[in-house]
């Protein structure tokens, strides 16, 4: 497959190194020398120098024969133009453009992205995504991270073993026959700098983030197994009320009707406008790391704060300083990769990155061939897959104990007909199956070809 990056950023950076890792041919643009050169030097990808909407440097990139275009540069405009000019020059037959504007996106525009005005096959906004994914860290209180498989029938739940957790040093065999009629894999474990993928006769340990998957019919009971029985909010706070905590607020007006939300902003003149915009939210104008603002919002009353600002350092002592005025959990947006493995030793109940929520939503949408949907974990640390069963597939119609697992994968579990199977040993995978296997970081190649899959936009 060939792809032409527009924009050579955090998320520029991370969409060539999964690409170029499965062998495509990726070409990378960027107008800042600096940052082709360190991808140059880094990855096994092709980076130039140049305007990214520029059909010359298109040209020059090989548009011509690209498969698909996907434009990430700081500006939406350029990369808009960017995903018009490979379309009607070079015909490129998948476009994804990175749209942070929200103006862009009203439904009353909706006509903008058709393919008879500006032919872009999936726009990605990143105040969009991440406001989801946290709006779905608070319909499951306890969790880390929460996603979900399968179409909604499967959760893989990461959470941190606090020192009440139930299962402390208990071998993760144990669990069945503690738990009996609950389905958990226990599929990941980051301990420290570590990043295991345990067997049966491992234990779980204070401090660990475990991500597991089960059913959505036992995600509040799976939860409660790991000491985590948090209800859901009802007073929540949002320090930052940029297009993050604006969206955030109307996405939890509509779910949750009656949750009480309040916005700190420290820009008088947005707080005016979030206040016009969000007549149902009292909007406080202030510092959220000043004590009278905290005491303003009651937050010791507060079960919930979300800090998204535009500045990790503040969203980070924001988060702290509410935990010890009484707040009962604390979700914190950190952009910087050397922050997040921080942070959560910190007592911060959930970190969410904009960078890699932006990255998982594009790469679910770079199936090749059966491939459902690819996800990244905690910074790229680890990488899930789903996939469809061909029936030339390399694990079809073998069991689980004849397929060769090595240490750095994991299959998490099977659905069959809708049925959530857990990859016990005799199980035999047959075709049309939909598997969910779990990879470290740098491992998805070894992953895909389970399933020998042809590269297939569509």
């Amino acid at each position: 497959m060939r792809v032409i990056i527009c924009g050579a950023g955090q998320v520029g950076y991370s969409i060539a190194s999964y690409l170029a890792r499965e062998e495509n041919d990726v070409t990378i643009i960027d107008l800042q020398p600096k940052l082709i050169a360190q991808i140059n030097d880094e990855l096994d990808v092709h980076g130039m120098v140049g305007h990214a909407a520029s059909p010359e440097v298109l040209e020059a990139a090989g548009a011509a024969n690209a498969d698909m275009i996907v434009a990430v540069t700081h500006l939406d405009e350029v990369n808009m133009v960017a995903c018009q000019v490979a379309h009607s020059l070079f015909s490129v037959p998948k476009k994804i453009a990175r749209v942070r504007e929200q103006g862009y996106l009203q439904p009353a525009w909706s006509n903008l992205f058709s393919r008879a005005h500006m032919p872009i096959d999936l726009i990605i906004s990143p105040e969009v995504a991440v406001a989801e994914a946290i709006n779905q860290r608070l319909r499951m209180p306890g969790t880390m991270n929460i996603i979900p498989l399968a179409e909604g029938e499967v959760y893989l739940a990461g959470v941190i073993c606090n020192e009440d957790c139930p299962i402390l040093y208990t071998q993760i065999r144990q669990f069945s026959e503690l738990f009996p009629g609950l389905p958990i894999e226990v599929s990941l474990v980051l301990r420290g700098n570590e990043i295991l993928i345990p067997d049966y006769d491992d234990q779980l340990e204070e401090g660990d983030e475990v991500y597991f998957f089960t059913d959505k019919e036992h995600l509040s009971r799976a939860l409660s197994v790991f000491g985590h029985e948090e209800k859901k909010a009802r007073h929540i706070c949002i320090m930052g009320g940029g297009n993050i905590g604006l969206y955030l607020a109307k996405l939890i007006k509509e779910e949750h009707r009656k949750v009480q939300i309040k916005i700190i902003e420290n820009n008088a003149a947005r707080a005016h406008q979030l206040s016009e915009e969000l007549p149902d939210v009292t909007v406080i104008n202030g510092d959220g790391l000043q004590r009278e603002i905290l005491e303003e919002v009651n937050i010791g009353a507060t079960e919930t704060l979300i800090a998204v600002t535009n500045d990790d350092e503040t969203n980070i002592l924001g988060s702290l300083l509410a935990k010890q005025h009484g707040c009962e959990r604390v979700i914190t947006l950190v952009n910087k990769p050397t922050y997040t493995s921080l942070v959560t030793s910190l007592g911060i109940d959930a970190v969410v990155t904009p960078r890699a929520t932006t990255v998982s939503s594009i790469m679910q949408h770079v199936r090749r061939g059966r491939v459902k949907g690819v996800h990244t974990l905690r910074d790229s640390v680890a990488e899930v897959l789903e996939a469809e069963v061909s029936d030339t597939a390399t694990i079809a119609n073998k069991t689980i104990s004849e397929i060769d697992l090595q240490d750095e994968l994991d299959i998490g579990c099977i659905v069959r007909d809708g049925e959530f199977m857990l990859p016990a040993q005799d199980l035999k995978i047959l075709p049309g199956d939909h598997v969910i296997v779990l990879a470290k970081a740098g491992h998805a190649r070894e992953m895909e070809q389970f399933f020998t899959v042809q590269v297939d936009l569509f």
